[in-house]
């Protein structure tokens, strides 16, 4: 019932910078909090940021410094800055939104399909 849409991967050299974006559609009463995941391959998927629906914000400690999370409320959408990129950061990010799609609904977790990172030494 809610459709996260990524862009913005792609491919770029150690010390560059790429902004992700994701856009949150369908029905939707309210979103709590918005994140972002990443993937490496043989490695477990693991939390890289997020924001909540109050402008609080988490990072991984492997980011921090590097990475900044915002959220546009208007547009149901989440960015995430990357700076300072490193070879390491080299993964599958996949969005990730805790919803509602209606009042008298318990919130519930989407994912969106995700979008390649790849970060060359």
């Amino acid at each position: 019932q809610v459709q996260l849409v990524e862009s913005g991967g792609g491919l770029v050299q150690a010390g560059g910078s790429l902004r992700l974006s994701c856009a949150a559609s369908g029905r939707i009463f309210s979103i709590n909090t918005m994140g972002w995941y990443r993937q490496a391959p043989g490695k477990q998927r693991e939390s890289v940021a997020l924001i909540t629906s109050g402008g609080t914000t988490n990072y991984a400690d492997s980011v921090k410094g590097r990475f900044t999370i915002s959220r546009d409320n208007a547009k149901n959408t989440v960015l995430l800055q990357m700076n300072n990129l490193e070879p390491e950061d080299t993964a599958v990010y996949y969005c990730h939104a805790v919803a509602a799609v209606a009042s008298y609904l318990p919130p519930r977790t989407y994912w969106g399909q995700g979008t390649q990172v790849t970060v060359s030494s």
